[in-house]
């Protein structure tokens, strides 16, 4: 797996991603597989609000696919992938395996979860989940092997702390929303995706979420109500800025189940 990628300087985490800026609370988390991190209680808040009455996307679904029910959902996986490298490798111009027009890397295998936001065929978003505890070959997570120094042109210090290993933490990478949906609906499909990701998360037993973000990213997080803390460094992909991120599973969840927005899959 090939990126091009450009460290910037190390700031005060408010200053490189001030929409992440930390509210609340230092707390220890204890150690795990001999790696122990800081993370920062983040308060939850419910002043924001998501968008309704999207005529554009009436019966937009929300499903969590994995290897035991990929056949109930004819070629969705595929048609999931196929969007991947229109924005990853089409649009973004990342260097990531490719074939049939289907974007994958050796993170794509029975242990991960792919959250897909469709509709009539149609992939609008996704997000794929892995356990901070995978091991396949060599290879266990896209942040803590870059970490470790075994993906080709990722840098090492994309964290703050030593890659967690735990039970109940996952990691969250190749979060996209398709080019094709409209500016105007894009904070619906957004806040259908983060939904559908907390709530699988959840029932995975995750706590905590990890994984890297676009800042852009950062600003609807805002908007819906949702927070997460930086723990890395601020980096370019390409030319769009990034930044590891944690999310809090268990703070959030209630964001999650209380709204209205209908759900399938």
């Amino acid at each position: 797996m090939k990126h091009s990628r450009n460290t910037v300087p190390a700031e005060k985490a408010a200053s490189v991603f001030p929409e992440l800026a930390p509210v609340g609370e230092v707390v220890r988390l204890p150690a795990r597989s001999d790696r122990d991190f800081a993370l920062v209680k983040v308060a939850s808040s419910s002043a924001h609000s998501h968008e309704t009455g999207h005529a554009a996307y009436p019966d937009v679904t929300a499903t969590s696919l994995s290897f035991l029910n990929m056949n109930d959902y004819g070629g969705l996986l595929v048609s999931y992938l196929r969007a991947r490298k229109a924005v990853f490798i089409d649009r973004l111009d990342w260097k990531l395996p490719n074939t049939e027009g289907m974007e994958f890397d050796q993170y794509d295998t029975p242990q991960c979860r792919w959250i897909v936001i469709h509709e009539k065929g149609e992939v609008l978003g996704g997000v794929r989940l892995m356990p901070t505890t995978a091991k396949c070959g060599t290879y266990t997570y896209m942040l803590r092997d870059g970490q470790l120094g075994l993906l080709e042109d990722f840098q090492t210090d994309v964290l703050f702390f030593q890659a967690p290993v735990s039970d109940d933490i996952w990691e969250a990478s190749r979060l996209f929303i398709a080019d094709s949906v409209p500016a105007q609906q894009r904070s619906h499909i957004q806040y259908v995706l983060m939904r559908k990701m907390i709530t699988t998360a959840a029932e995975l037993n995750a706590r905590h979420v990890i994984g890297i973000v676009p800042a852009v990213w950062s600003r609807w997080l805002r908007r819906l109500g949702l927070y997460a803390v930086p723990v890395g460094p601020k980096f370019k992909i390409g030319s769009m800025s990034s930044q590891a991120a944690l999310f809090n599973i268990s703070d959030q969840l209630e964001w999650a189940q209380n709204s209205s927005q209908d759900e399938a899959g």
